[in-house]
């Protein structure tokens, strides 16, 4: 799936660089699910946006399928991340103005996908995670839980071939995060993707099948025993 071999990320500030990678050198199997922990500012998000193509790397290479994220061109990078690419947030990233399955077809749009069966596949994709029957609930009239499982439903109804998530549970209750982390381990076994989490949380972290270290733009991979 993956295979990144000395990837940095250089971003200017001011008159210094800061050096967000050094060096990181990662492997990612079909299906495997790795959690990255570390400190804010040591490079867990910006590993995880060059993983999804959001950021490419200023120096090394970034296989995704064989294919150089590095050197893609924008607009086949456009087209992977629509097509392959399933991104969860922290701040959930809804639009207000629309309901759960308009929020969840969005992800569908960049994929031509047609009005009817876009409608439809969005209507599975929250049932899948519990909502069936709040399809026409703006997020404003949604719980923090559930909000997440709209996010859920938007990143997995386009059936990526990885998901990608960025601090999950982070704004979510003790019970609500492990709803949402019950229902994301679930949802991975019987997909089958590979799984990204970046997350403070070590009880979430635990869960996975390795885990990463990421301190001063370096990441570490320790095996579970």
């Amino acid at each position: 799936m993956y295979k990144l071999t000395g990837v940095t990320k250089d971003y200017p500030k001011g008159r210094a660089t800061v050096h967000a990678l050094r060096g990181v050198d990662l492997e990612i199997p079909d299906g495997e699910w790795l959690a990255i922990q570390g400190p804010t500012g040591h490079g867990k998000s910006t590993l995880l946006q060059i993983l999804g193509g959001l950021d490419r790397p200023t120096a090394g290479s970034a296989l995704f399928g064989g294919r150089d994220l590095a050197k893609v061109r924008e607009t086949e990078m456009t087209k992977l991340r629509a097509a392959s690419v399933g991104f969860i947030f922290q701040t959930f990233n809804l639009i207000p103005t629309l309901s759960a399955q308009e929020n969840v077809e969005t992800a569908l749009v960049p994929l031509g996908v047609g009005n009817g069966s876009r409608r439809a596949r969005a209507a599975e994709a929250l049932a899948s995670v519990g909502l069936g029957d709040r399809l026409r609930h703006l997020p404003g009239e949604l719980s923090g839980g559930q909000q997440q499982r709209v996010a859920i439903a938007r990143a997995l109804v386009k059936e990526p071939k990885v998901l990608l998530a960025d601090e999950p549970t982070g704004n979510l209750d003790e019970d609500t995060r492990d709803e949402i982390i019950g229902l994301l381990e679930k949802l991975w076994q019987e997909k089958g993707l590979s799984m990204v989490v970046v997350t403070h949380d070590s009880s979430i972290a635990r869960r996975a099948q390795r885990l990463g270290t990421m301190k001063n733009g370096q990441l570490t991979i320790k095996q579970k025993v």
